[in-house]
């Protein structure tokens, strides 16, 4: 008891405060505390976004009907594709959509409107440039919703011709399976909730490693840890001291990330918050430790921020914060479950999203205390071994 009180004596205050005064007085270092994982945050949940919206449409009509006039009326005044021009030929808007000047193109063949009178199935054709497939799956899907509200609103006029897809299977018409689906934890499919609680574990490690590294290299290279060996306090007492200002700051931008959510992006925080403050601090303590590891084998702030380019990258890709890591190959599946910012990603969208407490999510927390622990102890081994 008496070793604890004085380990945490007046000693340890004094470490503390000085390195707070440090952290403050240095004003880049405490305007990278706040700025850049506010912007990082907003550019990352505005800019990462799956929905595909204002496709640029051409369209080939060679219809020229006031029934394909309503069929383009109907793709165009959604929000999923623009009115980009009408053509005359279908490879004079094939050259167009190669060039990037239209996303899509669609093609009613001339006798739409008189299969649409007689009842009989009726195709049409969209063109989409599928050098982005996400783009190329998402517009599709689209296109099919349009068309079919479009054949709901031909039903309720008498006119029964339904629209076929080019190369789909051929299916009996003697019935019909009506499909209802229900959207559980994220009603109205908002794409940001999975990405913006991902991002928050990317944030919190990239963030904890640059910005320990600068302090304590920049620290080195003002020579005052050499000062701090030769005062009465113990290497102990000068890395916990070093650590404990840098845990505190962090973890306030931290809070101000998750207000940002709550706030600027709508996200439910359904279970316990305290759970995920929790993991939060067992992320920025990975952080950190990653940084001050860095720190002892490099000589100066731009080699950590060289040495570091090499470290968050592969976290970031392994960390499942953009793409899920079911997405992933199977063979790199088990590599991103020794990634910390996998775990807290696991962590902070089940707590807030689903609801889920700990008996649910003891398997990722145990995996990020022990993420944790191993880099905190490797971290004060090397800041130790450094100082001595």
């Amino acid at each position: 008891m008496n070793r604890i009180r004085a380990f945490f004596g007046y000693r340890m205050r004094a470490l503390i405060l000085k390195e707070f005064r440090q952290i403050l007085r240095d004003r880049r270092l405490a305007i990278s505390l706040i700025l850049p994982p506010t912007l990082q945050l907003l550019l990352f949940g505005f800019a990462l976004n799956a929905t595909v919206s204002n496709l640029r449409l051409g369209v080939v009509d060679d219809s020229r009907t006031p029934e394909s006039r309503e069929l383009v009326a109907t793709m165009t005044q959604s929000k999923s594709f623009q009115d980009a021009g009408v053509y005359f030929d279908v490879n004079k808007m094939g050259k167009k959509i190669a060039d990037g000047t239209l996303d899509a193109g669609l093609v009613i063949p001339y006798d739409y409107a008189r299969d649409l009178q007689r009842g009989q199935p009726v195709t049409v054709q969209v063109l989409l440039n599928a050098m982005n497939s996400n783009t190329a799956t998402i517009g599709a899907g689209y296109a099919e919703g349009v068309i079919a509200s479009y054949s709901r609103t031909l039903a309720d006029q008498g006119i029964h011709a339904p629209f076929q897809r080019i190369a789909a299977p051929d299916v009996s018409r003697r019935g019909a399976v009506l499909l209802h689906p229900a959207y559980l934890y994220n009603p109205g499919l908002e794409p940001t909730w999975f990405i913006v609680t991902g991002i928050l574990g990317v944030l919190l490690i990239l963030n904890g490693s640059l910005i320990s590294a600068a302090a304590i290299v920049k620290e080195r290279e003002a020579g005052t840890i050499e000062q701090l060996l030769m005062s009465p306090a113990s290497t102990t007492q000068i890395i916990a001291a070093k650590l404990f200002p840098l845990f505190v700051l962090l973890s306030m931008m931290g809070a101000l990330a998750m207000v940002m959510m709550r706030v600027v992006f709508g996200i439910p925080f359904r279970g316990n918050i305290f759970l995920v403050f929790a993991a939060a601090g067992l992320c920025l303590l990975c952080g950190i430790s990653i940084g001050t590891f860095i720190a002892t084998f490099t000589k100066s702030a731009r080699q950590a921020q060289l040495t570091l380019f090499f470290v968050n990258p592969p976290l970031t890709s392994l960390s499942g914060a953009f793409t899920p890591v079911e997405a992933m190959p199977k063979w790199l599946q088990p590599v991103a479950q020794f990634n910390p910012i996998q775990h807290f990603g696991q962590i902070s969208r089940s707590a807030m999203l689903k609801g889920s407490g700990i008996g649910t999510l003891w398997p990722n927390f145990l995996a990020l205390l022990a993420f944790t622990v191993v880099l905190v102890a490797l971290s004060i081994w090397r800041f130790r071994k450094q100082l001595s």
